[in-house]
């Protein structure tokens, strides 16, 4: 296992703009916001997105930087799509659509903006990502999608649910608290750890929005 950090560096412009755009509108998110309805077939195929690399588990784990306390963990799956199972999550964003708590259409700019929006100035995020076969991925995405939605404070619980049910990770065991799930992941052989920093405002739900406004402008750019 490897670990390093990483301090985010924001171009100026990208920034910028995010604020341009929002000034005037007010968005509201966060755990304690009511969930979005569910996606339809249609728009969770529209979005769909397969990642040209190998099959792989990447575990996210929010750590409040003051008391070293993990305030969410979710899960990246590269399967037959990418997809993040945000158990309880307050993600959102309008290209990234979400049936029961699992977000789709993860390309490198959603996770970007996903990881970006969680790193702030109270929190940074443990990546940790571990390569498996496809039969592991698959297995995992499966499970994530008929997971269904999970209550509030059951984030760990519920990823270390699903991780404990493929095979080779059979001897994790199942948590409520997020560092110790990462903990038992970072151990496992072949998992590459990191951690990303920013010092962003600790406004998660400004986060947020900022993120949303990036995302809808680099996919009206790539059109």
């Amino acid at each position: 296992m490897t670990s390093g950090k990483a301090v985010a560096r924001r171009a100026p412009g990208r920034i910028g703009l995010a604020m341009t755009l929002l000034a005037g509108s007010i968005v509201l998110a966060g755990c304690e916001a009511q969930k979005k309805p569910n996606a339809d077939a249609a728009t969770l195929a529209a979005a769909s997105y397969t990642h040209s690399g190998p099959p792989a588990l990447t575990l996210f784990t929010m750590v409040n930087n003051r008391t070293g306390s993990g305030g969410h963990t979710s899960l990246m799956i590269n399967a037959s799509e990418r997809v993040i199972f945000d158990p309880a999550g307050s993600f959102y964003a309008d290209v990234v659509p979400e049936r029961n708590d699992v977000l789709f259409g993860i390309t490198p700019p959603v996770v970007l903006a996903y990881r970006g929006a969680h790193a702030r100035s109270t929190h940074h995020v443990v990546v940790q990502r571990l390569e498996v076969t496809p039969a592991q991925a698959q297995l995992a995405y499966e499970l994530a999608i008929s997971n269904g939605r999970v209550p509030g404070a059951y984030c760990a619980n519920s990823t270390s649910s699903i991780l404990r049910q493929i095979p080779g990770l059979q001897g994790l065991k199942t948590t409520f608290y997020p560092v110790k799930l990462s903990e038992q992941f970072g151990a496992l052989p072949g998992v590459v750890t990191s951690k990303y920093y920013e010092d962003d405002d600790a406004d998660l739900q400004k986060a947020l929005a900022e993120g949303n406004v990036v995302l809808n402008y680099e996919t009206t750019q790539s059109e």
